[in-house]
């Protein structure tokens, strides 16, 4: 399997190569390859965890990903809307910033 290329991991590649090495290896070539459940569906699992957790800087390229994985915009709204009411509105608010952002670069309405 190639290995994904990803601007942030590159970034810190030299510093902590291992890391770099699990999250391609054991992240992306494994877990994320595993039959019981659909890219979509850990696409929205993550997506909800990072809005949750508050990682916006994970959030930009999970949401990119989620869209390639077959969610909506209309789904993806739909889920930092929810979970504004079950992790925080400033999470929510975040997401929906990060999200605007990654439609705007997408050239989607």
């Amino acid at each position: 399997m190639a290995k994904p290329t990803v601007a942030s991991r590159e970034a810190v590649r030299a510093v902590v190569p291992r890391m770099i090495e699990l999250s391609e290896d054991l992240i992306y070539g494994d877990i994320w390859e595993r039959p019981g459940l659909s890219k979509r569906d850990r696409s929205l699992m993550v997506v909800s965890a990072l809005i949750a957790s508050y990682r916006p800087e994970q959030l930009r390229g999970h949401i990119g990903r989620a869209l390639d994985n077959g969610l909506t915009k209309d789904e993806i709204s739909e889920m930092i809307t929810h979970l504004a009411f079950y992790s925080g509105w400033p999470g929510s608010m975040t997401a929906a910033r990060v999200f605007k952002e990654v439609l705007d670069e997408r050239g989607i309405a």
